[in-house]
């Protein structure tokens, strides 16, 4: 469904996966981002990869996503993406990738519950610059 869903997309691409069944995607998005902040001024990024493990006991447990490359957004730090408090078996992966790329462009953010502080201080100074990318995310459902 990965595959189908986001191979004619140009926002968001399958870089990588590995495993039969998969266990770990690499996606790319290619949408505006913010990388950091130098001083006040915003330094933009265009293109972000993310790594999705699955464990073996996904869907019931929830995949670890993490930042491959620097991202400022108030849930998210390197090392994690925070995909919500309570994560639902339900929820597609695909539904996911595009949740993600949704938070790396400010369509989606939880400033009272950040993982980031600074980033999270900034958003809530800066609402009318949000978001940084406002395209739809979503891909069509017939791919």
């Amino acid at each position: 469904m990965m595959r189908e869903r986001f191979t004619a997309f140009p926002l968001i691409h399958l870089e990588h996966v590995q495993g039969n069944p998969p266990e770990m995607y690499v996606v790319s998005y290619r949408i505006r981002g913010i990388e950091r902040l130098r001083g006040d001024q915003v330094v933009y990024r265009d293109y972000h990869e993310v790594e999705i493990k699955l464990p073996g006991t996904y869907p019931r447990t929830p995949p670890t996503c993490r930042m491959l490359t620097p991202v400022f957004h108030p849930n998210i730090e390197p090392a994690i993406i925070c995909i919500g408090d309570h994560w639902t078996a339900s929820e597609r992966l695909c539904d996911l990738v595009v949740r993600i790329g949704e938070m790396i462009a400010y369509q989606s953010h939880n400033i009272k519950s950040p993982l980031d502080g600074e980033a999270a201080m900034w958003t809530d100074l800066h609402g009318d610059m949000l978001p940084i990318d406002s395209r739809d995310l979503t891909p069509p459902e017939d791919g």
